[in-house]
């Protein structure tokens, strides 16, 4: 429970989510029947703020969005946005409904765009960012740095690079300033109506780099992966936890007898798969990213063209030397840096049993 005063009566909604940043929280939900819930360092605090009526999650919402915007929400029932306040910070939101009421969730998003090193991320994400063309993959559940990961990807090409890059977003959370690039961000829903339409006109817009939010569907694979095709830099992201799961999530989106080609596909455009999940600092407040890295070498290439996708982790186990590694290999990494928790890291691990025995015979190692 917050400890200090926040008791005052009729904010409005600017004024709570001013409240979080001062809080350093990271989300904050609002339901109706509750005080609104702050999550900061990944833990869940009730506020000591008034209970929420519907009447006011209806006049928070109507708020943040014009008429138009609220009959789609109204029409949907859900509905993906951002806001800002008067400070400068911006909010990614989701408004949807539950039991028959309004409901609201909020992501903090940084005004400052962290570099990779600052992220704490392998350097070999440097590397992946200096890719000619290709499809580069970062996955992982909601929540964890995804899109943080991309930004900071655009963002090392725009210091870098003279390209011309377009995003497309649902909504827009990193303003990406134009630097050394030609950055266009268009925002699903306002900028255009979907994905799949905004990739195929991306392509007559003289793309060199195109960044895509989220492949959800059919249509925005088959039309992420025709852009890679084409000789693009294509970054997107997946909500899936491995490489091998990321490439037969994609697979699985097919018909049956479009399988073979998508393999194909695939294993010609795919360049790499990032995936990534966060785990609470001990040494300081805030979040560090442990991850896993699958780099499309020729054996990569020929297990997904030939479907023994099952063979890919030990092909990841074994390439260490060429930047490679498991999400077993980065959590033990961070747990030996300091980073995080020996309990978190053998429960969150792949292998826990494995994990405890190896985290043990490290720090036997280093007592003797």
């Amino acid at each position: 429970m917050l400890t200090q005063a926040m008791t005052y009566k009729n904010l409005s909604i600017k004024d709570i989510l001013a409240l979080s940043i001062e809080t350093g929280a990271s989300d904050i939900h609002i339901n109706v029947g509750m005080s609104p819930v702050f999550r900061k360092n990944t833990e869940l605090i009730i506020t000591d703020l008034p209970s929420v009526t519907n009447d006011d999650a209806k006049s928070m919402l109507h708020e943040m969005v014009d008429d138009k915007a609220w009959e789609k929400f109204e029409h949907k029932r859900d509905h993906d946005f951002s806001t800002k306040i008067e400070s400068g910070h911006r909010f990614r939101v989701n408004a949807h409904y539950q039991r028959d009421s309004i409901a609201i969730s909020f992501r903090v998003i940084s005004s400052d765009i962290p570099s990779l090193d600052n992220l704490y991320l392998p350097s070999l994400m440097k590397d992946l960012a200096d890719l000619p063309r290709g499809l580069v993959l970062v996955t992982g559940p909601t929540g964890s740095g995804k899109s943080t990961t991309l930004a900071s990807m655009i963002n090392l090409i725009n210091e870098k690079h003279a390209k011309r890059i377009i995003t497309l977003e649902d909504p827009v959370e990193y303003a990406l300033i134009n630097n050394n690039c030609m950055i266009e961000q268009r925002e699903i829903g306002s900028d255009c109506p979907e994905f799949a339409s905004g990739l195929k006109h991306a392509l007559r817009q003289d793309p060199d780099i195109i960044m895509v939010g989220e492949m959800r569907d059919l249509e925005t694979t088959s039309s992420t992966i025709t852009a890679a095709e084409t000789g693009h830099l294509v970054f997107s992201t997946l909500h899936t936890n491995n490489a091998p799961q990321t490439i037969e999530r994609i697979i699985d989106i097919y018909p049956g007898e479009q399988q073979n080609q998508i393999r194909a596909m695939l294993s010609n455009t795919l360049q790499a798969v990032v995936s990534q999940t966060l785990f609470r600092r001990i040494d300081k407040p805030g979040m560090v990213p442990c991850t896993e890295i699958l780099l499309c070498t020729p054996a990569v290439r020929n297990c997904i063209r030939e479907n023994r996708i099952y063979e890919i982790p030990n092909i990841i186990e074994t390439s260490r030397r060429i930047g490679m590694h498991t999400m077993d290999n980065s959590i033990a990494n961070m747990f030996f840096e300091g980073f995080i928790d020996r309990e978190e890291a053998v429960m969150r691990s792949t292998n826990p049993g494995k994990m405890d025995k190896l985290l043990t015979a490290q720090r036997n190692e280093k007592s003797n």
